[in-house]
């Protein structure tokens, strides 16, 4: 669990907690962590959102379902591969890890996660025949709400946790999981930048559904996603501490300096890109019909 605390001075009036729980459910032996379900949760509603905006964008909806499926199940195993190959002395010696290995936060795994997903999926609507423009267009607000409910789960659960701060609405970890699974500090306030980022996510997502209705041209939602989450990746980064990224068994890939920021800048400029290139290709065909 963690307290979000708001503290001023010793006034014990002046302050709010709110308490959450790493695990969300106890079933008998069976314990369902918060950040696994939350994660369930966004897919589950990036799946139900697609079948809506694949509809908006002129686009197969079963189609959309299918490839984001197979996104979804590459960019898993993606990172379980890279777990792995990175850890393959230790897991040689102990092959439980496999399975522990799945709790592991960390950017790098995030970002193979995203290249196997994305290839996948450009692999699938290719041989399926779907109009990439506007299958992208039709993604873009559903992984951005799925990122929201993600990051929400890692605020629960302390993945991801936020440099150490003294602002009031800052949180304080305490339950003994949060340190064992993310390695987030107890005791000490920190940015909740897990939830910024969650916030940043939802806003995204809701100003791509509301564009989605203007007369853009395929292509223009898809580089308006990459921008937005590009910036919102960026700006949360700097609440963020290094170490909540997470640690490998074995200490691997534990300190990815600006990685994320990195990734970020990318996205930014090849969400730019896109959108030039449709508006080039729109004053293109002004001109020809002109």
């Amino acid at each position: 669990m963690f307290h979000g605390a708001t503290d001023y001075g010793r006034d014990a009036s002046c302050r709010m907690l709110a308490e959450v729980h790493p695990i969300l459910i106890h079933l008998g032996a069976v314990s369902i962590p918060s950040y696994g379900a939350l994660a369930a949760a966004g897919v589950l509603a990036a799946l139900f959102l697609g079948q809506h905006t694949a509809h908006a964008a002129q686009v197969n909806a079963g189609q959309v379902w299918n490839l984001s499926v197979v996104a979804l199940f590459a960019a898993l195993v993606a990172e379980r591969l890279l777990l792995i190959a990175v850890n393959f002395g230790e897991v040689s010696r102990h092959p439980g890890w496999v399975l522990r290995l799945a709790m592991v936060n960390h950017p790098l795994l995030a970002g193979a996660g995203a290249l196997g997903g994305a290839a996948a999926a450009f692999g699938f609507a290719h041989w399926q025949r779907m109009p990439f423009a506007k299958t992208a267009d039709a993604l873009a607000a559903p992984v951005a709400l799925g990122l929201a409910f993600e990051q929400v789960g890692a605020l629960m659960a302390g993945a991801g946790y936020g440099t150490e701060t003294s602002v009031p609405w800052a949180v304080t970890y305490t339950h003994p999981l949060a340190a064992l699974w993310n390695g987030a500090p107890l005791g000490v306030p920190v940015h909740p930048v897990q939830g910024y980022a969650a916030l940043a996510f939802a806003a995204l997502a809701a100003f791509l559904l509301a564009a989605q209705r203007k007369a853009l041209r395929p292509g223009d939602l898809a580089g308006l996603a990459l921008m937005g989450a590009g910036v919102a990746v960026y700006m949360t980064e700097l609440w963020r501490d290094n170490e909540g990224r997470g640690t490998l068994p074995g200490g691997a890939l534990s300190n990815a300096l600006d990685g994320p920021q990195i990734a970020a800048i990318a996205m930014v400029l090849v969400g730019a890109i896109v959108l030039c290139e449709r508006k080039g290709a729109r004053t293109l065909s002004e001109a020809q019909h002109g």
